[in-house]
């Protein structure tokens, strides 16, 4: 025990002479170099390299109603980082709900500053920032909004990339902990859709995050340009609008992406104490983001000129269970039902080619239990089944084709409007069908699967009995997905391990009824659709390639093969910039499963291509690659045979290595 005291007594002594030679630093950080250390002043050599920028506002304080912000900025390492010559700011303060009678809490900006001029460099990676302010009030909240690097940024070496970097800080008037702020929707859940690495709005090509927005977009604005109304209505159609440099705003896309599901953004989060605000203070400038309502006009709700008697009406409960509720209806129809799908290989009758299968749907109840379809039916709206061959290259098209001499695809709806159709009878409780002959063969194509998706007539939360005249309102619920072999081996599966749809839930909601109206309205599910991978269930978009075939859909003249249609329908829009966002992984050993696949880029020139060559140019003009795509073997757009005969051979990934990160890499 003395021992043990004598050498815990030196390392005191050590640790506090360390202490006076230093300098302590709030951070624990070493002082600068060259001198005694300084309370908060990082040292050690900057950084030269930055993969990660970290911005810090770690004091502000005041003279004469006038900030100075101090800013740490550090790398991936925790380096300090000098030198950043494109620096922003925006001060904004916070005036509390109820400063007018209904009003809810609103950011006004009173300082926006950025350029060299509006900060010091103190070389060490600090800065300070000493903006004017227009209308302070130090009872109020305030926020800082730093933002620095970006694409073509710099360091003042002129050499070193900085990546972009946005922040918000809130204080109080005297560079406290501030004592009310307004937080009312997570950055990730933003990010959900939008590329983290691409700014979020068109109109701004600078601003990566809602905060910012947020930030900016209040009391110093029109109220369309308000940031509670205008972030509404650029997610849904009611309120479309042109802004000042011509640019048109539909939100049709974002009403197509969260289908007016409010439940999409407004996620409940611990960390942030205000994620139930938006529905406990409702406003004028809010609801307007997605009604088309004149209230000053009172045309489309009853005439007032403020917010004072909102909440006369609209309590927090009840506008939360108003804006909620069908998600939540939505929701509870379709976890009320599901499937148990079996295929069957019938063989061929004598004096015949190939075989069919046979298709059986069991319905069950929420808690799995086995229901008798015939005391459903007069409930289902429609149930489809789609049946191709050949998973990982369906030979069946959307419609029957005279280049490879293969029938369409077999679609049956099983039911439609409550009565059995398409041949299907139900035999032990279960409904049934033959697909009738399948184009079975060798190797993929000794695999057959089968697609359903079950749509139930509805009201609210429940299910009901359909209209007989087909005016229904409906549900799609879970689809469900099985696989058949000929020579009963194992099925053929095609890979489900570099795209999982919990991404597309991500983005589009685990309530999203993908095709509802033109099909049955299919929801991805594990229950149904999942697939072991790695030891976890996930569920792939395998199950989409049934109707979107090599061969296209609906449209022979258009790009509807899966390996394309995914990309041209997410390629372009604001929301979907990079692979990453969709993509754990790529496949690549996918295409040596593939041969040509239907392309289209215009009237005059359409044909097939070759599968490699045919993903790429669903993005990229084949002039913009830069070079000869024939020269590397593929067939662009030329005749069904020889790209067939090609899609082997074109020597893509002799030369590319396209990483998730990175798609165009090069070996």
């Amino acid at each position: 025990m003395t021992i043990y005291t004598s050498w815990f007594k030196r390392l005191l002594l050590i640790f506090v002479a360390a202490l006076v030679i230093t300098g302590c630093s709030k951070d624990g950080k070493d002082g600068p170099p060259g001198g005694p250390g300084e309370p908060g002043r990082p040292g050690g050599t900057p950084a030269m390299d930055i993969q990660v920028l970290n911005l810090q506002v770690d004091a502000v304080t005041y003279e004469d109603n006038r900030p100075t912000i101090q800013v740490y900025a550090s790398n991936q390492d925790g380096k300090p980082v000098a030198g950043i010559t494109d620096m922003g700011i925006v001060v904004a303060q916070l005036t509390p709900q109820a400063a007018s009678p209904g009003d809810a809490a609103t950011w006004t900006r009173t300082a926006r500053e950025s350029g060299l001029d509006s900060y010091t460099d103190q070389k060490n990676g600090y800065y300070t920032f000493s903006p004017s302010l227009d209308g302070f009030d130090a009872a109020l909240t305030q926020r800082y909004n730093v933002t620095a690097g970006g694409k073509g940024s710099m360091l003042a070496d002129g050499v070193t990339p900085v990546p972009r970097r946005e922040i918000v800080a809130d204080f109080n008037g005297q560079g406290g902990s501030p004592n009310y702020t307004k937080d009312v929707v997570a950055h990730q859940v933003c990010t959900a859709c939008h590329n983290p690495d691409e700014p979020l709005a068109r109109r701004h090509s600078t601003y990566y995050t809602h905060e910012t927005c947020a930030t900016c977009h209040n009391g110093s604005f029109r109220t369309e340009a308000q940031w509670p109304h205008l972030v509404h209505s650029v997610h849904n159609t009611a309120r479309a609008f042109t802004d000042s440099r011509g640019n048109e705003y539909t939100g049709e896309k974002g009403e197509q992406l969260l289908q007016n599901n409010c439940a999409r953004c407004h996620v409940e989060n611990e960390e942030l104490a205000e994620s139930a605000n938006w529905a406990r203070i409702p406003t004028m400038e809010t609801c307007t983001g997605c009604h088309n309502i004149d209230f000053q006009a009172g045309q489309g709700h009853s005439q007032q000129q403020d917010n004072s008697n909102c909440v006369a009406c609209h309590n927090s409960e009840w506008t939360a269970e108003l804006h909620l509720r069908r998600d939540s209806q939505t929701a509870s129809v379709i976890n009320s039902v599901g499937m148990q799908l079996d295929l069957t290989y019938v063989a061929p009758p004598e004096g015949t080619a190939t075989g069919s299968a046979k298709i059986a749907i069991g319905l069950v109840d929420g808690e799995g239990n086995a229901v008798d379809a015939s005391s459903m039916l007069n409930k289902i709206k429609r149930l489809e089944s789609i049946t191709n061959v050949g998973p990982n290259f369906p030979v069946m098209g959307f419609l029957a084709n005279p280049d490879n001499n293969i029938e369409a695809k077999k679609s049956i709806d099983l039911v439609l409007d409550g009565k059995l159709n398409g041949g299907a009878v139900i035999e032990d409780g279960k409904l049934t069908v033959d697909t009738g002959a399948l184009p079975f063969g060798q190797g993929d194509t000794d695999t057959a699967f089968t697609f359903v998706g079950l749509a139930v007539c509805s009201e609210a939360d429940q299910i009901v009995d359909c209209n007989e005249d087909g005016s229904s309102e409906y549900t799609g619920t879970k689809s469900s997905l099985a696989h058949v072999t000929a020579s009963g081996d194992a099925p053929s599966l095609r890979h489900i391990d570099s795209v999982d749809a919990a991404t597309c839930v991500g983005c589009h909601g685990d309530t999203w009824q993908i095709h509802k109206g033109n099909h049955a309205g299919f929801v991805f599910n594990q229950e149904q659709m999942g697939r072991e991978v790695n030891g976890e269930l996930r569920v792939g978009t395998d199950a989409c390639v049934t109707c979107h075939t090599p061969e296209g859909t609906f449209s022979p003249t258009r790009n509807g093969a899966w390996e394309m249609k995914i990309h041209s329908t997410h390629n372009g829009q604001q929301v979907v910039k990079n692979c990453s966002q969709c993509h754990e992984s790529f496949n690549l050993d996918a295409f040596s499963k593939k041969g040509a696949i239907r392309t289209y880029q215009s009237d005059t020139a359409q044909g097939y291509t070759t599968p490699r060559t045919a993903v790429c140019v669903t993005c990229h003009v084949p002039e913009s690659i830069g070079h000869g795509l024939e020269n590397q073997g593929a067939i662009v757009n030329g005749d069904f045979t020889q790209a067939n005969q090609a899609a082997q051979s074109e020597t893509c990934f002799f030369c590319h290595a396209p990483e998730v990160d990175n798609h165009g890499a090069i070996k």
